[in-house]
């Protein structure tokens, strides 16, 4: 999948708990400038990782979700693989950093 879906509180269970390959959820909101700022490299590291990492994107204000993982800030992203967190990146970072936690998702 080249683009990141949408990640409800309806498909979170779906699309990233029971997903066979490490999913990135980027929690965000439409209020958010940073969450803007880093849109585009989500989206990049979409295509980037086709095929080997999931990549959907969660409106904080519109689900319940995010809470239940502790997410305090956004954008938040979070690494999921075999149903569990195994990494977290807070903040607006550039797509290099977000590709090094992917690649350290995808050896572990």
């Amino acid at each position: 999948m080249s683009k990141p879906i949408e990640i409800t509180d309806a498909n979170f269970k779906s699309e990233v708990l029971d997903s066979k390959i490490p999913v990135l959820v980027d929690i965000w909101a439409d209020w958010c400038m940073p969450c803007r700022m880093i849109a585009p490299a989500v989206e990049a590291v979409a295509k980037q990782y086709a095929g080997k990492v999931k990549v959907g994107k969660m409106d904080a204000d519109s689900n319940m979700t995010p809470s239940e993982f502790d997410v305090r800030g956004i954008p938040t992203l979070l690494v999921f693989r075999n149903g569990e967190v195994v990494d977290r990146i807070v903040g607006a970072v550039p797509q290099q950093v977000i590709a090094s936690h992917l690649d350290q998702a995808l050896l572990n």
